[in-house]
């Protein structure tokens, strides 16, 4: 037995074939777009994500900055880590009559 390889489309009519080729092309073009938007989306979304961190990062450094200062120059600018209370108190004991 002998198997012949027939190269090309499998359909025989010109015309199936041209619409497989502009389907397939179609195809190819609209899942490159779509994976290029995709790309461009996630992309984004990581540059924002990113920003919204930095600028969280550097507010917290120069608060953190501007704490040290305060302490080192011993103002009062600044929050304070330990605070003390001071006051004095008494005991109170209740006492009830039993009938």
């Amino acid at each position: 037995m002998t198997y012949t390889y027939r190269r090309g489309f499998p359909a025989g009519n010109p015309i199936a074939n041209a619409l497989v080729i502009v389907v397939g092309a179609l195809a190819i073009a609209a899942s490159i777009v779509v994976g290029f938007l995709a790309f461009v989306i996630l992309a984004s979304l990581l540059i924002v994500f990113s920003a919204i961190v930095g600028i969280r990062l550097w507010w917290f450094r120069r608060k953190m900055r501007k704490a040290n200062d305060a302490a080192e120059e011993g103002g009062d600018s600044g929050p304070r880590v330990h605070r003390i209370i001071e006051g004095e108190y008494h005991i109170v004991v209740e006492e009830r009559e039993e009938r």
